[in-house]
Parts: structure tokens; sequence; C-alpha cells
């Protein structure tokens, strides 16, 4: 008999029964329902954020840069060192990350821009046709 349920959060858990053996095991299977979603865990995942950039500003600190005392006297590979340096401090400088969203990652894959905007004109459509601005037989054309 089952006597203890362990979950991470009250009330997480309900509807608890025991189904019986499973095959000619000594253990019993449990049926559960989850009565709250799992939270789901935030990504830490960052990109940058190139519509914030301040591409002036980048351009003028590459511009800055004494590039033939840099790369004076060094190798191929040191040069990329040393240029690839520069950049990197630029680019955190200039360049705002943000967290990625995991939409894109939820969404299916037949899920696409344009399907996006003909959806998001299907509410504005509803929206305006319960306020009176649209009649019914344009609303249903559009779904």
């Amino acid at each position: 008999m089952l006597d203890l349920v362990l979950t991470n959060e009250e009330g997480l858990v309900g509807n608890v029964e025991l189904k019986g053996n499973l095959g000619c095991s000594d253990h019993e299977m449990v049926e559960l329902k989850i009565l709250k979603a799992a939270r789901r865990a935030e990504s830490k995942l960052t990109t940058l954020n190139f519509r914030r950039a301040d591409f002036d500003l980048f351009r003028d600190l590459l511009g800055r840069v004494p590039w033939d005392k840099a790369l004076e006297g060094r190798g191929a590979q040191e040069s990329w060192l040393v240029f690839k340096d520069h950049l990197l401090q630029a680019q955190e400088r200039c360049i705002p990350t943000k967290r990625k969203s995991g939409k894109s990652i939820r969404r299916p894959a037949w899920m696409n821009k344009e399907l996006l905007d003909k959806l998001q004109y299907k509410k504005e459509t509803y929206r305006r046709w319960k306020q009176g601005q649209v009649a019914w037989e344009k609303y249903r054309e559009i779904v």
C-alpha cells in the first residue's frame, strides 16, 4: 500500500490511486493527477541584441585602434587574437545582450511569420467586430 507521495510543492498532486501489479512484479502502478503545471526553468541563454546596438560607437572604437602598431611583427595567429580581442571588447561595450526567448522553440515548424501575421490580423479583426467597427461577413471571410 502507498503511504507517501513526495513533491516539491504542496497541492501539486491529487487523486492518487493504486492500479494493481505491474506484470509479475511485486511493484504496483500508481495513477495520479498533476493539479498545477510545473514551472519551466528559465533559459539563461543570451544572444546579442543588434536592434539596440550602437554601431557608430562600435565603428569609432575599432577605428581608434592603431592597427599598424598593434599587428606589427606578429604572425597570422597572433594578429587574429589581437584583432579578436579588440572586436570582442568593442562588442561588449556597444551591443547589449538579451535573454533568448523560448517562443520559437515551443512553436511548431509550420508556424512561420506569414501565418503568425495572418493570425494577428484575424484577432485584430475579431476585436474590431466586437466593437462594431467591422461587419460579421468581413470577419468570417478572414477566418
